[in-house]
């Protein structure tokens, strides 16, 4: 710290003053004009935003400025000493615009075929073998202390001349003071960029957080804005929009010829480009600089404005060896926009207030108001047609595990120019406010309590054995742990134990785990348990632990079978885009119900099973992190696919049957860019040989055998049929299918604003030697089983409501039998 210190005084000899000029450019009617052209005599350019502002900064004040737009007069202006802001108005030119005549029709438009049409050439990624670089990125969180009130000092109350009481909040003020001296979040970042095999992977070399010792991991797979300026959706803040040079862009984009502007030495249209009326929510608009020569993009403004203000700029270099555009420099930006209800990104980062009071009046501005997210990037070292092999090359990030620990002298080799006064002391102020806040402990904490622990020293309390409610054990109350990083990175313990108030029994597990490769993620563990589980429910062990507050599904079940003995498993992550656990056990099985196995007339009651089984997830589109605490799904991408085969070991630890399980799920989600999604669930499973009827398949049910509707109001699961009764049906073979198609949420109040989902289940399953199963009574699903419903979820503080119908060849003949309402509850992290 003394070091750093000392660097920060050094730093501030070399501070370059920087000279900023603001505007706005209107015609004689006061309409902003989007996207003028703003240029000086040293060729130091930038262009109006959709609004008509602009900012244009310089090392020193330039003497004179130019401001011009295509079907409008040039204006040239002349800057004075002590003025900052000018309005700028221009006039419409009334003589026969000189246009560049490409053909007949608009031509923006053929423009933008032949750039579409010459994508792959001017395309990097597809035009070059292989290629890497290194890029050095900035991301700040501030404000412009000019923008805000501050002339207030301390709270205070007159009277005027009516007498009337007038309070001023100094709130402005202290902000202003704050954001005057630093910047309230930077982090910066160095990584090197290698594309081959038509893959692009990015390895973190250094990062710095200001205020945090550990790197926040989920920062870096973030996406802010896409890498390529080709890709066919185009990125911005994680929601992707279509390319204005995809293939289909002419369809839903409108464009306009704005300018001839020269970029590094070679000519280039100004193309403007805006979605059509239909497609104007989930479009972009924006400029593109399009190289008059080979029609490759040159420059491109992508912007969406709605309830944040989002754009983002990328910027090439003319590789004259290559006859290539390739991205030097991109800037992504974001604004307040306009919103009525109050907005968290980044976790609570950046909080965006509503502009009206819970009253529906206008609120007075906020801090929030002139807050802004800024992330700069620029590119260096930039080589092509490299024999560099990539490492891992199925990883789309890996963070170096050292990137946190790098000195001083590592950042001022790649800093495109010294750090500021402001962002040295950014780091110096937040580094010690985190300290004195706590902050990266409390941060710990919460992704522990997500995942449903809570740390105590060594131990994560596991959040999830404390109390839950079934029909068998009545409320269940426990405790249990697993041991975390405080005691040991390479071994750990868990365990938990609980009782049963209504059968009053005591259930128990202990295991331990050694870590074999944290590279890979891959653990050898071992448990004993004796515990309860509901029959024929299917289990994947890949499945992520989900931790709810209150999970519904099992408050209604009654029917358990008891297994107490040991298993042991290897789980990894060593296959690319895969998690896989490969397991062998030993139980012994008890059903808690009546039921007897009839196995070639002898009736077991209670049963041995020695297993090994191999469960896999695959998701062959996600991108993956590697970081220096294993390797995590960065972004998910879907189908992802789920396997899973179980076998009996015939002759092995007194095993009592001979059997095999086949388990499958894939699952796909598509997100619109209306902000509609649906999400479609196929799942199956086949069972073989001699299984009892508690390790078949029940598909999911939840609905309670009562007599009225009203009595049977329940909580819904998320992928239960609503309208099944509990143990109605078995199968021995099934396969179900569900469709959920959910719209953006709908404004009614301010505080009410509900989503709409449109849901339907089915399935359909067969029961192979019935005469097996003694003492439960059940259906077989042969005919087929199908419900629809519609969900109204989020209506207030989580809570929804939700209506379901059976339909088919299993309805029955009551038709209040064959409706369900349920109560749901969404719990939003706002993270």
């Amino acid at each position: 710290m003394k070091l750093f210190c000392f660097l920060t005084l050094f730093f501030t000899l070399t501070i370059q003053a920087q000279f900023q000029i603001n505007g706005i450019v209107t015609d004689s009617n006061n309409k902003p004009l989007p996207f003028a052209t703003i240029s000086t005599s040293d060729n130091n350019n930038t262009i109006t935003d959709v609004d008509g502002k602009f900012i244009l900064n310089a090392t020193v004040r330039p003497a004179n400025f130019s401001v011009s737009y295509i079907g409008f007069q040039t204006k040239n202006i002349v800057t004075a000493e002590n003025k900052k802001y000018y309005p700028v108005s221009l006039v419409e030119q009334t003589d026969a615009l000189k246009e560049v005549i490409v053909s007949n029709e608009n031509p923006a438009l053929t423009i933008i075929k032949r750039v579409i049409a010459n994508k792959n050439k001017n395309n990097p990624q597809k035009r070059l073998n292989n290629f890497e670089y290194k890029a050095y990125n900035k991301l700040i969180v501030t404000a412009n202390p000019d923008s805000i009130d501050g002339r207030i000092d301390s709270s205070a109350a007159y009277k005027d001349l009516n007498k009337k009481t007038i309070n001023i909040d100094s709130s402005d003020y202290k902000f202003k003071e704050i954001v005057s001296k630093q910047h309230l979040f930077q982090t910066e970042k160095v990584s090197q960029y290698q594309f081959g095999n038509n893959k692009l992977k990015e390895t973190v070399l250094g990062t710095k957080i200001a205020g945090f010792k550990q790197p926040v991991y989920e920062i870096f797979a973030f996406n802010l804005q896409s890498i390529s300026i080709y890709d066919p959706k185009y990125e911005l803040f994680e929601t992707k929009y279509e390319n204005p040079i995809s293939d289909n862009a002419p369809r839903n984009y409108n464009y306009k010829l704005l300018d001839s502007v020269n970029i590094k030495g070679r000519t280039t249209y100004m193309i403007y480009f805006k979605g059509k009326q239909k497609r104007k929510s989930t479009a972009l608009e924006g400029v593109l600089y399009i190289d008059q020569e080979n029609y490759g993009v040159a420059k491109a403004v992508m912007r969406v404005k709605g309830v944040l203000d989002i754009s983002g700029i990328h910027e090439f270099e003319y590789i004259q060896s290559q006859k290539i555009w390739f991205q030097s420099n991109t800037t992504f930006k974001i604004v307040k926009g306009k919103n009525d209800d109050d907005i968290k990104i980044l976790g609570g980062t950046i909080q965006f207030d509503g502009d009206v009071e819970d009253n529906f009046e206008p609120r007075k501005k906020a801090a929030s108001d002139f807050t802004y997210l800024l992330s700069e990037s620029n590119s260096f070292d930039i080589h092509f047609n490299t024999t560099n092999p990539i490492k891992n090359p199925a990883l789309y990030i890996e963070i170096k595990d050292d990137a946190n620990k790098k000195p001083e002298s590592f950042w001022e080799a790649y800093r495109k120019e010294n750090l500021d006064l402001k962002s040295q002391k950014t780091y110096l102020l937040l580094d010690s406010l985190s300290i004195e806040k706590r902050v990266e402990k409390r941060l710990g904490i919460g992704r522990k309590i997500i995942n449903g622990f809570y740390p105590i020293g060594p131990v994560d309390l596991d959040l999830k054995k404390i109390i839950s409610y079934n029909n068998y054990e009545g409320f269940r109350l426990g405790l249990g742990g697993i041991t975390n990083d405080h005691l040991s990175k390479k071994f750990r313990l868990e365990g938990y134990g609980a009782y049963g108030t209504k059968d009053g029994v005591f259930k128990y597990s202990v295991g331990s785990g050694i870590l074999l490769d944290k590279s890979t993620n891959t653990w050898l563990n071992g448990y004993y348990a004796d515990d309860v589980r509901e029959i024929a429910s299917t289990v994947f062990a890949v499945d992520k632990r989900v931790f709810k507050i209150y999970d519904p599904r099992p408050i209604n079940i009654s029917t358990f079978y008891e297994y107490t003995g040991w298993r042991g498993n290897i789980q990894t992550k060593i296959i690319p885009k895969t998690e896989a656990v490969l397991e062998f056990s030993r139980n012994y099985i008890e059903p808690k119900f009546d039921y007897l196995f009839n196995l070639n007339g002898k009736l077991y009651s209670s049963y041995v099973m020695t297993t090994a089984m191999l469960s896999l997830a695959w998701a062959p589109f996600s991108d993956f992190m590697q970081t220096p605490t294993g390797r995590n799904e960065s972004e998910k991408r879907f189908p992802k696919f789920t396997f899973q085969y179980t076998q009996s070991l015939p002759n092995v630890l007194d095993n009592d049957f001979k059997f095999g399980k086949i388990d499958f799920k894939a699952e796909y989600e598509k997100q619109y860019l209306n902000r509609q999604k649906t999400s479609l669930l196929l799942q199956g499973g086949y069972a073989f040989g001699d299984v009892p009827l508690t390790h078949l398949y029940n598909t999911a049910p939840n609905n309670l055998t009562k007599e009225t509707i009203t009595q049977r109001i329940t909580f819904a699961g998320r992928n239960s049929f609503e309208t099944m009764f509990f143990n109605e049906f078995f199968s021995s073979e099934y396969v179900m299918f569900q469709i959920k198609h959910g719209f953006d949420r709908i404004r009614i109040l301010k505080k009410v604003r509900p989503s709409l989902v449109l849901v339907t289940r089915m399935a359909w399953g067969h029961m192979e030697n019935p005469q097996q199963h003694v003492g439960q009574d059940y259906k077989t699903l042969d005919k087929g089983y199908f419900e629809s419903g519609v969900e109204l979820n989020k209506i207030f503080k989580g809570f929804g409501l939700g209506g379901f119908y059976r339909y088919g060849p299993n309805q029955l003949l009551k038709l209040e039998d064959n409706i369900a309402v349920k109560i749901s509850y969404v719990l939003d992290l706002g993270l």
